[in-house]
């Protein structure tokens, strides 16, 4: 749908790379600008202690798919003329410099509107465009109350396995530019699109948010429990060690739960009887919910619960994700055939009529794309 529009990316790590990715897959030519003297995105450093060295890192691969890369050093007078090259062609320019930073570069909105007043000019930022700190996910999932959150009653504060904060800047900024698209489809002027990690990840809070706004409590650990439902979210162990989780979400789904765990007391007893005792009563209520689930073969509950409409599932690994329809759809493979080479991950997982999955290049080497891209840029290659 996109096939027409042309990303620069003056991004690296995560949630700006995510964006970029994003409109690769939907057709955009998206052309990843790298740092010459840092050895382009750091994420190409990061390599896991399972990884070989050689190649892409998994953690680049993650959102680099169907991009060209180019290494510029946009302190030479030379390598800056061809950055703004291929901003004064650009629909979007994707940026997450710090503040300071991008003015020193020349590459802040006013003056790249200058040279292309069509120009969408999508910006990230930590902590927002006048404060210079260094974000990284670990930090802001602490700024905006996630990891004060996250983890069990008496156990020290954790971190989401995810850079969940990058990713829920990346949609963020994602919205803001279909949204400038469409603003420029009307006006014919671009504008700025600037989203902060911090905004982010407050903005994603939900619930746990308004607990505190409405009623003045500070969410605290409670494992993987549900603080306004219950039982939700918390793990069980049947008999052949089958993790699962229940998401009990009314009173009429409990009383089928309870009639399957021969639990019928409980259906009308009251401190179990409604949500909002279950709630006050939750540690006494898994307890005696995880005696009779241990008495259960898994597979045996799990059917049981999907017959009586009880939403329960099971908690996977990895591998077992990925074993799931719904995952394989998801996949890109280098060779198009699926007998070898790399295998990555589609950000886009939503479906669209008349938009089918486009077949994406691998995540480029750095500078691949360099020589042909200057040859496109002075008119000796067609784009």
């Amino acid at each position: 749908m996109i096939e027409n529009l042309l990303v620069v990316e003056f991004a690296s790590v995560l949630a700006g790379p995510a964006v970029g990715m994003f409109f690769a897959e939907l057709g955009a030519r998206v052309i990843k600008v790298e740092n010459r003297g840092t050895g382009g995105d750091v994420t190409r450093s990061w390599v896991s202690r399972e990884e070989s060295p050689v190649g892409a890192t998994a953690y680049f691969s993650a959102v680099n798919w169907g991009k060209e890369s180019i290494c510029l050093d946009l302190h030479s007078r030379e390598d800056h003329a061809v950055a703004m090259q291929l901003v004064e062609r650009a629909d979007i320019a994707l940026v997450s410099f710090k503040p300071g930073d991008v003015e020193k570069l020349g590459l802040d909105y006013p003056a790249l509107k200058a040279r292309n007043p069509r120009l969408i000019y999508a910006r990230v930022s930590g902590y927002g465009t006048d404060d210079p700190r260094t974000a990284y996910d670990a930090i802001l999932q602490g700024a905006c109350g996630f990891s004060h959150m996250n983890g069990e009653a008496d156990r020290p504060p954790q971190k989401m396995p995810v850079a969940l904060i990058d990713l829920l800047a990346a949609h963020q900024l994602k919205e803001g530019i279909l949204l400038a698209l469409l603003k420029r489809t009307a006006t014919g002027n671009g504008c700025q699109v600037h989203t902060s990690l911090l905004k982010s990840g407050i903005a994603s809070l939900a619930n746990q948010a308004t607990n505190y706004l409405v009623a003045g409590k500070i969410p605290g650990r409670m494992g993987s429990a549900h603080p306004n439902i219950a039982p939700y979210g918390t793990a069980f162990r049947t008999g052949d060690g089958l993790e699962v989780v229940l998401g009990v979400g009314n009173d009429a789904q409990f009383r089928r739960l309870c009639a399957i765990l021969d639990l019928n007391d409980l259906a009308e007893h009251p401190h179990f009887a409604t949500n909002a005792a279950r709630v006050g009563n939750r540690q006494t209520l898994e307890e005696k919910i995880a005696r009779q689930i241990a008495n259960w073969n898994g597979d045996k509950l799990l059917k049981t619960l999907a017959e009586q409409k009880i939403p329960a599932g099971p908690i996977l690994n990895m591998e077992q994700v990925f074993a799931q329809k719904g995952a394989r759809e998801l996949l890109i493979r280098s060779a198009p055939d699926g007998t070898e080479g790399l295998i990555g991950l589609r950000t886009v997982a939503f479906e669209l009529d008349g938009q089918t999955p486009r077949q994406l290049s691998p995540p480029p080497a750095l500078d691949e794309h360099g020589e042909q891209i200057r040859r496109w840029l002075s008119g000796r290659e067609k784009g």
